[in-house]
């Protein structure tokens, strides 16, 4: 029988939620205690890591205030999923390297429900500039909503990053060579040199699905 979350952790993962979304950055350890009315962190840590072991959060190591919420968590508060906005991305040349912004965007509940909640992987939100994506739907100023992944198969649309910064491009393998694909004949192929990773896989474009429910 699944354990059932305790009164007191319940209101641990509602206050870490309430500070991601009023701040965008989750709540501190003596934001917690004061929140929680505790003297000690390791009062704080117990309810962490018994949320951590619940699969409501995922603690990240060495990261200042490294608390995410993860899709039970969500669903356990009732609330709609949320993913970090972390800056812009070229659909054209590489730009310069995206990072945390601090602002969160609420996902529709009924968009891409599977992605969110059977993933337990990063999810993230990016603002693409240009046009080259424009075959698959992805147009200049498109948000994005990316989940970051260990496995990509070719046809993927993917985040990838050099030396020279970011890119959305379609990732191609095929005949033991990788390549990221354009999707405007406008744009010239992209080789995929050894100091090229991919950051995460598109799995909705947010913008599509706006103008889609505001018709």
């Amino acid at each position: 029988m699944a354990k059932t979350i305790t009164k007191r952790q319940s209101d641990a993962l509602k206050f870490v939620y309430e500070g991601i979304k009023s701040s965008g950055f989750p709540p501190s350890m003596a934001e917690l205690r004061s929140d929680l009315s505790v003297a000690s962190n390791q009062s704080i840590i117990n309810l962490l890591k018994a949320l951590e072991d619940g699969g409501y959060i995922k603690r990240e190591e060495g990261v200042a205030r490294g608390l995410r919420i993860l899709p039970k968590g969500f669903s356990e508060l009732g609330v709609d999923a949320m993913a970090p906005l972390i800056g812009d991305s070229s659909c054209g040349p590489f730009i310069e390297a995206m990072q945390e912004v601090g602002n969160w965007m609420t996902l529709p509940g009924t968009v891409h429900k599977d992605e969110v909640t059977e993933s337990s992987d990063k999810m993230y939100v990016i603002k693409v500039h240009g046009d080259s994506m424009i075959n698959a739907g992805i147009h200049d100023g498109d948000m994005l909503l990316v989940k970051q992944s260990r496995e990509y198969k070719s046809g993927d649309i993917v985040v990838a990053r050099s030396d020279d910064g970011t890119t959305v491009k379609r990732f191609i393998a095929a005949n033991k060579k990788s390549y990221l694909k354009p999707e405007n004949p406008a744009y010239k192929n992209i080789p995929f040199y050894q100091e090229t990773f991919l950051d995460g896989k598109v799995v909705a474009n947010l913008s599509t699905l706006k103008r889609l429910y505001a018709k």
